[in-house]
């Protein structure tokens, strides 16, 4: 396990393509630096995304998506096809999109043991800010209990390995437009709500940048000092 801290790379406000590039990037900078002495294990990109939605490589995935390509134009949606695990999300701006660049092997986790840190660093995110976040055992990602008692999402994750160094991440909807989230299935789960954290707070929920601080701190620290690692 390295023990330097996992440094935070701000891309702001940027297209899903760009922001993919990026990731690449990085991603041959991290693997590089598997055998050089004090090279960090990782790094934490942070973007906010133009409105897109993104559709896995699974098939029959696309069904997923309920609007045609007239109605995602009028909502000013983008539609890309992306090589994450998962189904079928949208990316917009109000949501915090973070995508750790991590060396798995040199941190000692495996994928589970990942998904699950990240899923934690989320909780303790939303607890900073009066949020109860919790898993659900049929569904990967975080999910808050809503007023009405009905579990939703709100933050959704997907991954990719290569070479034992991950990409993609999480995106944590903090302030994004909820009614895109009805231009498509989220996930591919059939009838369940996606909420926010303005959604929840109201007037108190936080800025993107407090957010954002809280996440990528939280997200650092569970990741070098994660149990098995």
């Amino acid at each position: 396990m390295s023990d330097t801290s996992l440094g935070v790379i701000e891309l702001g406000r940027l297209g899903y393509r760009a922001a993919y590039e990026a990731q690449v990037r990085v991603h041959a900078d991290v693997l590089a630096g598997r055998e050089a002495a004090g090279a960090p294990a990782g790094r934490l990109l942070v973007v906010e995304h133009d409105p897109v939605i993104t559709v896995t490589r699974r098939p029959g995935v696309d069904r997923h998506v309920l609007a045609t390509e007239e109605a995602l134009a009028r909502a000013g949606v983008g539609l890309e096809p992306t090589d994450r695990g998962g189904d079928v999300t949208y990316h917009g701006p109000g949501q915090l999109v973070v995508y750790p660049i991590v060396d798995l092997k040199r941190l000692g986790l495996r994928v589970h043991e990942y998904m699950r840190t990240l899923e934690a660093a989320v909780i303790e995110t939303l607890g900073a800010f009066g949020l109860e976040g919790r898993r659900d055992a049929d569904a990967t990602g975080v999910w808050l209990r809503m007023r009405s008692g009905e579990l939703a999402k709100v933050c959704a994750m997907g991954v990719r390995l290569r070479r034992w160094v991950t990409m993609h991440g999480l995106a944590l909807n903090v302030r994004p437009e909820l009614s895109h989230f009805g231009l498509i299935v989220p996930c591919g789960l059939v009838g369940r709500p996606v909420t926010s954290m303005h959604a929840e707070l109201g007037d108190r929920c936080p800025s993107m940048a407090e957010v954002g601080r809280a996440l990528t701190a939280a997200l650092s620290d569970r990741l070098l000092h994660a149990p098995s690692a």
